[in-house]
């Protein structure tokens, strides 16, 4: 966070150009009782990451529903950087759904924003955990769009439509697109359950991106072994002989669609 004397640093996220104007006007009415500098707009979560890595940042005023990368995974992305900003969740979920955040001490803002309320959120903005995160997307279930991972202190978005396989390797699970590999710390059963649509699980340690498939044969020598091949690889993965049928009967499932 900034220095106490100094205003806070806020950027403002949220798809909708009259929230975004409203919370600015509501900004301006509590300047009395808050310093404030408003060093950006962003109306999606990509953008709010690249320009929270592009200036100081001190609090984020961050939608929860948003097209494509919604506010909770946003919040998780810039919980990667080594000083991430603090997060203030704006949401039009009614109380029921909102306990999640009560539950796990994570400051929201009903709207429409109240000046009083939105005062007393920002003077005590906090950065989140990951603990809290993870029970806050447990609470409001979405398929992340991006993985996420730092490098030299910055986060690189990972595409999840880019994803070829997935392959857990001792800790890490090793992520490969066409173009490079990257290691993530997350555990490929979660992974399997999150993005379980769109992956296929071939070996113990392995999802593979069902729509990359372009290749299944048997192994050379081996009566019941088969491989596949996936666009844009040329690497050969195993089909273990445990996970063959299962992934069979998928393959064919998918065609009959088709």
């Amino acid at each position: 966070m900034n220095a106490p004397n100094l205003p806070l640093r806020l950027l403002i996220v949220d798809d909708e150009a009259p929230a975004r104007h409203r919370l600015r006007d509501v900004l301006a009415d509590c300047a009395g009782q808050l310093r404030v500098d408003i060093v950006g707009e962003a109306d999606n979560g990509l953008d709010a990451l690249n320009q929270v890595q592009q200036q100081p940042v001190d609090a984020v005023l961050l939608d929860i529903r948003m097209p494509g990368m919604d506010g909770l995974e946003c919040a998780a992305h810039l919980n990667r950087l080594s000083a991430p900003p603090a997060i203030i969740f704006s949401t039009a979920y009614d109380a029921y759904a909102c306990q999640a955040f009560d539950l796990n001490a994570v400051d929201y803002l009903l709207k429409p924003v109240r000046a009083d309320r939105l005062v007393r959120a920002l003077s005590r903005a906090h950065r989140l955990n990951a603990a809290a995160l993870d029970h806050l997307r447990e609470a409001h279930p979405k398929a992340r769009t991006h993985l996420s991972v730092n490098e030299k202190g910055r986060i690189v978005l990972i595409p999840v439509a880019d994803i070829l396989y997935l392959k857990a390797e001792l800790k890490y699970v090793t992520v490969r697109t066409a173009g490079r590999e990257f290691l993530i710390e997350e555990s490929l059963t979660r992974l399997e359950h999150e993005f379980g649509e769109a992956f296929l699980r071939v070996h113990r340690n392995c999802l593979v991106a069902s729509a990359r498939i372009r290749e299944v044969g048997k192994l050379p020598g081996e009566d019941d072994g088969h491989f596949l091949r996936l666009d844009g690889l040329d690497e050969r993965l195993t089909v273990s002989r445990r996970q063959y049928s299962a992934f069979r009967e998928k393959i064919r499932s998918m065609q009959t669609m088709d």
